[in-house]
């Protein structure tokens, strides 16, 4: 028996299993959106009987709940079947497998009685059950259709939807958006074009586990947000790959040191990012300026674009960096980060 090739026939069947493998998953994820689907769909047309409001409420699905699970055993709880239900309200076209849409028969009548939103009509074997009742619970429509958009551009896991959803992206990201951008944001996810499509205000950094009352340095929080990489290059976005921390420039024999150098593999240009413990100042906006200027010239190859400059502090005074930014051609730009996970007072304020 030749050992080269019995080697080959053990990696060749490795990778038949591990392919096997990876549709059975896509296959059961399939079957399990449609079977929920239907349920979902019995479910609205037997309450609703072609009128806007049910007739029966909650009781009706208390009553399914307890039968179902009497019948056919685990999976039938109040919440699960609730999320079922909505699963058909919120999208009433379900996708095939081979990847076609398969409207309801009377998918238009369930559109227009439950005013279902016109930017996600479709539920996406992209997506496990798990993402989907954590995208349910999201009320506003545009909001739910960024999430999950974003969820399957970035193949999000459970976990970090969850944490994305809490650490309100959308909102964040809505910001810098006018009318138009804001439908954009919904449809399409988060397309980055232009050097303000990355910038968020504020930053989140809670998996950092600061505690409250802590006193840390700037060179404490660098360590700590390296020490957190994979985290903090998921809060920054889709795009950045890591460079290099404390990035020395030597100008008329002295060092300067840049806390953290990134580059933007969409954008083709280096993020300079600088951490600043208290309120930016107009003194941190020279020295990042600075810093943009050394690396267009210097740093830059023909082929990178300008390089961006983040100024990430704990607090600013918008009134103050106005001034302090009029008149630089550069990308340049300051945003405050946070420990913990916004509040929902804090939310509101943001929207506000």
């Amino acid at each position: 028996m030749s050992t080269k090739l019995y080697s080959g026939l053990m990696t060749n069947i490795g990778h038949i299993l591990e392919q096997g493998r990876r549709q059975a998953v896509v296959s059961v994820n399939t079957i399990l959106l449609r079977t929920y689907w239907q349920i979902g769909k019995e479910i609205v047309e037997y309450e609703q009987k072609g009128k806007e409001k049910s007739e029966y409420g909650s009781k009706l699905l208390d009553c399914l709940s307890k039968d179902l699970r009497l019948r056919y055993g685990k999976g039938f709880s109040r919440s699960n079947i609730g999320y079922m239900r909505l699963l058909y309200i919120k999208y009433p076209i379900i996708q095939t497998v081979s990847g076609q849409f398969k409207r309801s028969e009377k998918w238009q009548i369930a559109s227009t009685k439950l005013n279902t939103p016109q930017i996600s009509q479709a539920v996406s074997d992209q997506l496990t059950w798990s993402h989907y009742t954590e995208l349910l619970d999201i009320s506003d429509d545009n909001s739910r259709a960024f999430y999950e958009k974003q969820c399957i551009l970035e193949n999000w896991s459970v976990r970090e939807l969850r944490r994305q959803i809490a650490s309100a992206l959308y909102t964040r990201l809505l910001l810098s958006k006018d009318k138009k951008g804001l439908l954009e944001l919904s449809k399409k996810g988060q397309v980055i074009e232009k050097p303000k499509d990355i910038i968020k205000d504020p930053y989140i950094l809670e998996f950092l586990n600061i505690p409250e009352d802590y006193k840390f340095s700037e060179k404490e929080l660098e360590s700590k947000l390296i020490n957190k990489l994979q985290q903090f290059l998921l809060e920054l976005g889709k795009g950045f790959t890591f460079v290099k921390r404390q990035y020395r420039i030597t100008l008329d024999n002295t060092n300067y040191y840049i806390d953290l150098v990134f580059y933007h593999r969409i954008l083709k240009c280096f993020i300079l990012i600088d951490l600043k413990m208290d309120k930016a100042n107009h003194t941190d906006v020279g020295q990042m300026n600075m810093y943009i200027n050394y690396f267009k010239k210097e740093e830059n190859s023909k082929e990178d674009n300008a390089p961006i400059g983040i100024i990430l502090s704990a607090d600013k005074d918008d009134l103050l960096m106005e001034f302090a930014l009029g008149g630089i051609t550069n990308n340049l730009f300051v945003s405050k980060y946070k420990l913990y996970l916004p509040t929902k007072e804090e939310l509101r304020k943001i929207i506000d």
